[in-house]
């Protein structure tokens, strides 16, 4: 039986695969395909609409995971954890190629870290996450489960990538290579931010956050079948528009909004050229 089916039925089992040893056995597969980037929650596939295809079934084998765990305590010095089992934190040899700078940091097993990736303290990595080579992340950044980021993208200062584990058939945040994320900037709720993108300190996307296009005179709004996705080369500044009705008129109020300022050009270029550098 494939680990895609033993997955789905000990998952379907619900708590009666609590303490069942083959079980524990096709979720430890699954962590250990996951840690080394053989499985993923999310993978790029030209067929759909989107160029992803989400493999429920993989999120399906997290969750297991969690039900499956027991609480224990993971001694440490000087501090010390409680949490599932299952999912104790990842730590790496020299030969991974990850760098790991010390002060905080943690990666939870089930994540994967390519070669030439750096984490600068404090930060976290979530299960299920995918990070790419050259990829940096940044103090008190944070990855979010299952969440896909790409080659040579900057996780700045403070960044936040939401995870989405339920309901599992939802698409996680997926950034793709060369994006700067500047400092503070959220990106959740599924938001696929196309490749060379940037995206300004202190800017946030959602599902619900409307994002205007300057350039092209349009605005980009996530569907009931598709999440909000940021164009390729795009760069994204946080902005704001009027209220247009109501108090909100009488007093001169205005509401955040994203809005694209222009599209990657040269000058750009010479802005993100710290990159190379701070590698």
């Amino acid at each position: 039986m494939s680990l895609e089916a033993r997955i789905e039925q000990y998952f379907a089992a619900g708590a009666a695969c609590v303490g069942d040893k083959d079980a524990l056995a096709a979720f430890q597969e699954l962590r250990a395909g996951l840690e080394a980037g053989m499985l993923r929650s999310a993978e790029p596939d030209a067929s759909q609409p989107l160029g992803w295809r989400v493999n429920a079934w993989v999120k399906r084998g997290i969750l297991l995971g969690f039900r499956l765990g027991q609480m224990i305590e993971m001694a440490g010095e000087p501090l010390s954890f409680v949490d599932k089992d299952t999912y104790p934190a990842r730590r790496f040899g020299a030969e991974q190629g990850v760098r790991v700078v010390p002060g905080g940091s943690s990666v939870r097993s089930g994540a994967f870290l390519a070669k030439g990736v750096v984490v600068m303290p404090p930060a976290y990595v979530n299960v299920g996450a995918f990070i790419d080579e050259g990829t940096m992340v940044d103090s008190h950044a944070l990855v979010g489960s299952c969440a896909q980021i790409g080659k040579r993208v900057h996780l700045s200062a403070a960044a936040q990538i939401g995870g989405v584990l339920e309901p599992v058939n939802a698409s996680p945040v997926i950034i793709e290579d060369d994006v700067l994320v500047g400092g503070n900037t959220g990106v959740y709720e599924g938001t696929v931010v196309r490749t060379r993108a940037v995206l300004a300190a202190g800017t946030i996307l959602t599902r619900g956050t409307p994002v205007y296009d300057l350039v092209n005179g349009t605005v980009l709004k996530a569907t009931a079948e598709s999440p909000l996705v940021i164009p390729e080369a795009a760069v994204v500044v946080p902005g704001s528009r009027a209220v247009a009705k109501g108090k909100g008129a009488e007093w001169g109020l205005s509401v955040y909004t994203p809005v694209i300022v222009k599209y990657r050009d040269e000058k750009t270029e010479l802005s993100t050229a710290l990159e190379d550098l701070l590698r």
